[in-house]
């Protein structure tokens, strides 16, 4: 389809005089499935829509956001694919000096908490302006009152904050295509899925059937009883995130109230195979790409996502809070078919370099009653070990990676990260098959697995399985490589610091790499408290809202230093 215009001159030449759409994102703009603002821009140019770009716009220039002009619609805001505390912040506090999507690679276009930033910079710019829609991962990720690590405190919902009109959490195609034609025809948009937004106490009329968190004045107070609404509140959000069975939640804030519709429906495989068939450009903008390198395109540009959503809910990780629970899998002609489309990129050199993402083995199969009457109120799909119903079978990414390796030009379709190894072991079937199609043709070298522990304990805390499928996996896939004749390695990424865990555990975690796994692990991250996941619940309050039990947090830095340097070595007493 082309790039989307970044530029007045762009929108010219194609003889707009004003664009529907103005996305605002704080990664340089890449063309790609792999991008958010790309995905929302394209969607809604398919359906007929205006849509421009400002990227990374220069906070230090006053009329950065007035060179595209006022959209005839809304405004759409975007800090990025991660969180924009996260970009541009460790675990440990120190600034990021390095942005992979900024050209050059300096992080110093994208300012903190950016959705506030950019959503302000509009109201300042244009008086009155246009609705203003916050969405992405930042706005998912804090679309109730929320605990923030970075300012160590409890904050009010972002669209507060932001003075947005309203915020668009989960994946956003069919919200905003909605929001759109909403805007586009003086309808009342407020009913639509997926999307959050405030009232004033005067004009609040309490919706039918919703369900009410405890306050942000409740859930923000520093006492014992303030933590134990906000861990209510957590629960309550936590149940409510099922396109089926979640029930529309409110919450008091101050003097407003914020409503939070339930989550839209996910796309199914034809709609998501539609998104991948445009024909995505995979580079940047000429005007972009003369600022200077961006380095995500190195992992990004000839990867392919195969689905959508997770069934692990661990409990540090924000892809269930994001894209849901369900997986939702591309057809394999889709993915067949935009593999044949690198052949004709100038920049392709016949390597796949990655296939399935951060859930990998997760494709080709689902729980036919996840999918009919929404996800278990009590019960885990993998946790403590994986449900019956979900019929693991690994036999359809087995045939699709067949596919793909066999089409004349492609030299190399790896498999980079995201198995799951007790996926793996749940297939009776398949399994050891699957090893071996990834160890004889897949690998690159090494193959990355994220046990993040091993103490059962912490697992638990992390909602992870056991460590016996991690070993199960290691032996089966080092006897295939003897078996083929192959020197390829397993490296395993781990967390230190997360709730629950101790520097005892970490000392028996340093004992098990080195006696098991027989290497001194480098691959480690201390534990990042992300909002709305249930292990920044726990590393806030002490509780864990499962179980209601207090939880021991390593919350001084000297403590999570301390945790990470007994794994890697660096301190032995």
């Amino acid at each position: 389809m082309g790039f989307l215009p970044v530029s007045k001159k762009e929108m010219t030449n194609l003889g707009w005089d004003q664009a529907d759409v103005i996305l605002v994102s704080g990664d340089a703009y890449i063309d790609s499935p792999y991008s958010g603002v790309a995905v929302i821009g394209q969607t809604l140019t398919k359906a007929g829509y205006r849509v421009a770009i400002l990227s990374q716009p220069d906070m230090n220039d006053p009329d950065a956001f007035k060179s595209l002009g006022e959209p005839k619609l809304f405004w759409g805001v975007s800090p990025g694919c991660v969180d924009s505390m996260v970009a541009n912040y460790t675990a440990s506090g120190k600034r990021r000096r390095q942005d992979d999507f900024t050209p050059g690679g300096e992080n110093n276009r994208r300012p903190d908490r950016a959705a506030i930033i950019y959503s302000n910079a509009i109201r300042a710019a244009w008086k009155p302006s246009k609705p203003i829609l916050i969405g992405g991962v930042e706005a998912s990720l804090r679309r109730i009152s929320h605990y923030d690590f970075w300012s160590d405190k409890v904050r009010r919902p972002i669209v507060c904050d932001a003075k947005a009109d309203a915020l668009s959490y989960g994946m956003g195609e069919r919200t905003l295509l909605q929001f759109a034609e909403a805007i586009k025809s003086g309808r009342d948009w407020r009913d639509i899925d997926g999307l959050c937004y405030m009232v004033s106490e005067k004009n609040f009329i309490r919706p039918p059937e919703s369900i009410e968190l405890p306050s942000f004045a409740e859930v923000s107070a520093t006492t014992p009883e303030g933590k134990r609404a906000f861990v209510a509140a957590f629960k309550i959000f936590s149940e409510n995130q099922d396109p089926i069975t979640a029930k529309k939640l409110i919450q008091k804030v101050d003097n407003r109230y914020l409503v939070h519709n339930k989550p839209s429906a996910p796309l199914e495989s034809k709609e998501l195979d539609a998104i991948h068939n445009i024909k995505w450009m995979l580079d940047a903008p000429p005007s972009i790409r003369r600022e200077g390198e961006i380095r995500a395109l190195d992992t990004i540009r000839f990867g392919v996502t195969t689905h959508r959503g997770c069934y692990g809910e661990c409990r540090f990780c924000a892809i269930a809070v994001h894209q849901g629970r369900r997986v939702i899998s591309r057809s394999q002609e889709s993915i067949i078919n935009e593999v044949k489309g690198f052949l004709t990129h100038p920049r392709f050199k016949g390597t796949v370099s990655d296939v399935g993402g951060p859930t990998a083995n997760m494709y080709g199969f689902d729980c036919v009653k996840k999918a009919e009457r929404g996800v278990c109120k009590n019960k885990a799909c993998l946790f403590p070990k994986a449900c019956p119903a979900l019929k693991v079978n690994h036999q359809p990414q087995i045939k699709l990676l067949q596919s793909l390796r066999s089409i004349k030009g492609v030299k190399h379709v790896f498999v980079a990260s995201g198995i799951r190894p007790d996926l793996v072991a749940a297939d009776s079937a398949c399994g050891d098959k699957y090893i071996d199609e990834i160890v004889k043709h897949h690998v690159s070298g090494q193959l990355k697995l994220a046990p993040e522990h091993v103490v059962t304990r912490v697992l638990e805390f992390m909602g992870k399985p056991g460590v016996e499928s991690l070993l199960k996996f290691k032996r089966k896939f080092e006897a295939a490589n003897r078996r083929l004749g192959k020197k390829q390695f397993l490296t395993y990424y781990f967390i230190a610091a997360h709730p629950g865990c101790t520097e005892s555990d970490m000392r028996e975690l340093k004992r098990f790499a080195t006696r098991e796994l027989r290497l001194n692990p480098e691959q480690v991250q201390i534990f990042t408290p992300t909002p709305l996941t249930a292990a920044t619940c726990m590393y806030y309050t002490g509780i864990d809202p499962v179980t209601g039990k207090n939880v021991y947090v390593a919350s001084r830095l000297s403590e999570k230093m301390r945790q990470k340097n007994i794994l890697t070595g660096t301190l032995h007493h």
